[in-house]
C-alpha cells in the first residue's frame, strides 16, 4: 500500500500544473461556421487573385490584412462590426507606414518601435476596439520594420487595408436579410439564461446560473445601447428591443427572492413561462397567450409574479414601449465625449502608462538583441512579445508557455506545408484550409489559435520572402527569445506580478455592496426606483470583472494564483450578500416588513469593516463578526451571508 502511494504521489508531481492544464484543455465553445466560413475566403481569394495577376506578393499582403480583420471580427451587431474592423484597420496602416519608413535603419528603428510600443501599450487600456487597434499599430509596425515591402511608401499600408476592408464586405453581406437578428438573438439569449436561473433556485446551481445571466445581460446591454446611441426615434424596432430587455430587471431582482424565500415561484412552470417569451422576443411575435401560473404562497412569490406578467405584457404589446421605460439604464455618451474621456484616461492612468512602458521595455529589448545578434527575419522576436504581453488576453506567465507550446505545434504543420505543396496555385486551397482552421481553434483557447495562426503567416511570409522550409527552425528559435524577453522583462521584473491588486478590486466591491446596502433601505421614499436598479446592476458588473481577474489570476504560478485561491470562495460570498440585499429589498417591495434602521447601520458597518481589512492585508485575518437582530425578518438571509463572508475572511488556523 505504501509503495503504491509514493508512486501515486510521484506521478502527482510529475503532472503538469493546473494553469498549465486549464490552457491547454479546450473550451467547450460552439464553432462559428459563419466566421470560419469567410475567414476561408478572405485570406484564399487574395492570393489567388494576386497569383492570376501575376502579383503574388500583392496577394499576400492583402491576405495579412484580412488575417488582421479576421482576428478583430469578434462583435455581434453589424454596425458595431464596421468598428471592430475599420478603425483597427486605419491604425494598422500607420503601423506598416511607420515602419516601413524604419525598415533597415538599424537603432533608428529600435526607438521607433518604441515609442510606437508605448503608445500602443496605453491606447490598448481604453476599450476592446481600442485594444485590438493598439495590437494592430504594433504588430504592422513590427511587420514593417521587418519585411522588405513593395513601393512606394503607401502601397503597403493600401493592400493590407483593402484585406481588411474585404473582410468587412464579406461580414455585412448579410446585413439587410438579418440586420435585426444579433440584437434579437441577444435580448431572446438574456430571457433564457432567466429561464435557467429561475429553474435553479433554491438548487446550487443558482450562482453559475446567476453569473451566466450576469454576463448574457452585460452584452445585451453594451450590444443595443450602443446600436440606441445613434437612434433617436421612439417608434423603432430597436426601442421595443431596448423595452424588452429593460423588464429582465424586476424578474432577476425577484429570481433572487425566489432563491431564498419561493416556493411556487421554484415549479417548472414559472421558468417555462419565461423561455416562452425568449422564444416570442426571437420569433418578433405579437400575440399574447393566457398566463398559467401557480398561486404565490408569499411575498418572494408575489414578485415573481408579477415582474413575469409585467414581461409578458411588454414581449407581447405591438407598441415598442408601451410604459415608457426606454433607457432607463443609461444610454452612452456622445462620441465626442467618449472620445474626450479616453484620451484623458490614456495619459492620466497609471495603469496605462505602466503597461504602455512595460510593452515598449520588452519591445525595445526584442529589437536590440536582434540588432545585436543576427537572426534572420527578426521580426518574429517582437511579433511574439506583442502577443504575449497583450493586456486583455489572460496571464502573462501562462500565454508565454502557451504560446511556446502553440508555436511547436503551429511550425509542425507549416513544416508539412513549406516541404510537401509547392508555391504557386496549390497556396489557394492550403489557405482556405489553413484560415478556416483560425476561427474554429480560437474559440477552443489561446494555444490552439496559436497553433492556427503560426502556419498561416508563415505561408504568407514565404510568399513575400521564399525562404520555404528554411523558415520553420528560426521561427520557433524566435518564438522562445520572444516568450524568454516577455516572461523576463515583461513579467519577472514587475512586483506587480508577484503581489497581485485582486484584494484591491474585491475591497471596492465590498464597498460598493455596503453602499448598496444602505441605499436600498435607506434612501428616500421620493428616490428614483431606476436608481436602485443602475447601482444593482453596476455591482453585478463590477463583480463580474472581479471575477474575471480573479480567474486570470489563478493561471498565474505560485504565490500569485495560490493567493487568488484562497480568496476565491469570498469573491462568491459578496455575490451572495448582494443577492440577499436584492432579494430582501423585493420581499419589502411586496409585503414584508422593512427593516430598521439600525439593524441597516449594522450590516454597511460590518462590510465596510470588510473591505478595510481586505485592502490592510495580502493575506485573510482573523475577524469576529457579531450582528444582531431578528432571524426570521426581513434581513435575516443577509445578516447570514455577511457572517458567512467574515467568516470566510477569518479562517480557523491550525494549532
Amino acid at each position: 500500500m505504501r509503495h503504491v502511494l509514493t508512486m501515486e504521489t510521484r506521478a502527482g508531481r510529475l503532472s503538469p500544473p493546473d494553469w498549465l492544464l486549464k490552457g491547454l484543455l479546450p473550451q467547450s465553445a460552439p464553432i462559428p461556421w459563419a466566421a470560419v466560413a469567410r475567414a476561408a475566403v478572405a485570406l484564399a481569394a487574395p492570393l489567388a487573385v494576386g497569383l492570376a495577376a501575376g502579383q503574388p506578393q500583392y496577394g499576400a499582403l492583402v491576405s495579412m490584412g484580412a488575417l488582421s480583420g479576421v482576428i478583430s471580427d469578434t462583435a455581434d451587431s453589424y454596425r458595431m462590426r464596421i468598428f471592430t474592423i475599420a478603425v483597427p484597420q486605419l491604425f494598422g496602416a500607420v503601423g506598416v507606414t511607420l515602419g516601413t519608413l524604419v525598415y533597415g535603419e538599424g537603432w533608428l528603428a529600435v526607438a521607433a518601435l518604441t515609442l510606437v510600443a508605448l503608445v500602443s501599450g496605453m491606447i490598448s487600456s481604453i476599450g476592446a476596439v481600442a485594444s485590438v487597434s493598439g495590437l494592430l499599430l504594433l504588430l504592422n509596425a513590427v511587420v514593417g520594420a521587418g519585411l522588405p515591402m513593395p513601393g512606394p511608401w503607401w502601397k503597403a499600408p493600401l493592400l493590407l487595408a483593402l484585406g481588411g476592408m474585404f473582410v468587412l464586405v464579406l461580414t455585412l453581406l448579410a446585413w439587410p436579410l438579418r440586420g435585426r437578428e444579433p440584437e434579437r438573438a441577444a435580448v431572446a439569449g438574456a430571457y433564457r439564461s432567466v429561464a435557467d436561473l429561475l429553474a435553479a433556485a433554491g438548487t446550487s446551481a443558482y450562482d453559475d446560473k446567476r453569473q451566466a445571466v450576469t454576463g448574457s445581460l452585460n452584452s445585451s446591454y453594451d450590444l443595443i445601447l450602443a446600436r440606441r446611441a445613434g437612434e433617436h426615434g421612439r417608434r423603432s424596432p430597436l426601442v421595443r428591443l431596448l423595452a424588452q430587455l429593460n423588464v429582465l430587471i424586476p424578474l432577476v431582482e425577484a429570481a433572487a427572492a425566489a432563491h431564498l424565500h419561493g416556493r411556487a415561484s421554484r415549479r417548472p412552470e414559472i421558468a417555462r413561462a419565461v423561455r416562452d417569451l425568449a422564444d416570442a422576443v426571437d420569433k418578433g411575435r405579437s400575440e399574447a397567450p393566457e398566463l398559467e401560473l401557480p398561486r404565490p404562497e408569499g411575498p418572494a412569490d408575489r414578485a415573481v409574479e408579477a415582474a413575469l406578467r409585467h414581461a409578458a405584457v411588454v414581449v407581447h404589446k405591438p407598441d415598442p414601449d408601451p410604459y415608457n421605460v426606454d433607457d432607463r439604464l443609461g444610454r452612452p455618451a456622445a462620441l465626442r465625449i467618449r472620445a474626450r474621456r479616453g484620451v484623458r484616461n490614456v495619459l492620466l492612468s497609471e495603469p496605462s502608462w505602466r503597461y504602455g512602458l512595460r510593452l515598449a521595455l520588452c519591445i525595445g529589448l526584442a529589437q536590440s538583441l536582434v540588432s545585436l545578434v543576427p537572426v534572420p527575419r527578426s521580426y518574429w522576436v517582437a511579433l511574439t512579445v506583442t502577443f504575449v504581453l497583450k493586456p486583455d488576453f489572460g496571464s502573462v506567465f501562462s500565454r508565454a508557455v502557451l504560446r511556446a507550446l502553440g508555436t511547436a505545434a503551429g511550425l509542425l504543420v507549416a513544416a508539412a506545408v513549406l516541404s510537401e505543396v509547392p508555391r504557386g496555385w496549390w497556396d489557394v486551397p492550403v489557405m482556405m484550409v489553413l484560415a478556416a482552421l483560425i476561427p474554429a481553434f480560437s474559440a477552443k483557447g489561446y494555444a490552439f489559435q496559436t497553433a492556427a495562426i503560426t502556419p498561416v503567416i508563415l505561408l504568407l511570409s514565404d510568399v513575400l520572402n521564399h525562404q520555404g522550409f528554411h523558415l520553420v527552425l528560426p521561427r520557433l528559435v524566435d518564438s522562445l527569445m520572444g516568450c524568454a524577453i516577455a516572461l523576463v522583462a515583461g513579467y519577472l521584473l514587475w512586483p506587480e506580478s508577484w503581489h497581485t491588486r485582486v484584494g484591491d478590486r474585491l475591497a471596492t466591491a465590498v464597498d460598493d455592496a455596503a453602499r448598496y446596502v444602505a441605499y436600498a433601505f435607506g434612501a428616500p421614499s421620493g428616490e428614483d426606483r431606476g436608481e436602485r436598479v443602475r447601482r444593482r446592476r453596476r455591482i453585478y458588473r463590477d463583480l463580474s470583472s472581479v471575477r474575471s481577474e480573479f480567474q486570470r489570476a489563478l493561471t498565474e504560478p505560485p504565490p500569485v494564483g495560490a493567493r487568488a485561491a484562497a480568496w476565491w470562495p469570498l469573491v462568491v460570498a459578496v455575490e451572495r450578500v448582494v443577492d440577499a440585499t436584492t432579494a430582501a429589498r423585493v420581499r419589502v417591495n411586496h409585503g414584508a416588513e422593512p427593516p430598521t434602521r439600525s439593524e441597516v447601520a449594522e450590516i454597511e458597518e460590518q462590510l465596510r469593516q470588510l473591505a478595510a481589512g481586505l485592502r490592510s492585508s495580502e493575506v485573510l485575518v482573523e475577524v469576529r463578526a457579531e450582528l444582531t437582530g431578528d432571524e426570521e425578518g426581513v434581513l435575516g438571509p443577509l445578516r447570514r451571508e455577511v457572517q458567512a463572508a467574515r467568516a470566510i475572511a477569518s479562517p480557523e488556523r491550525p494549532g
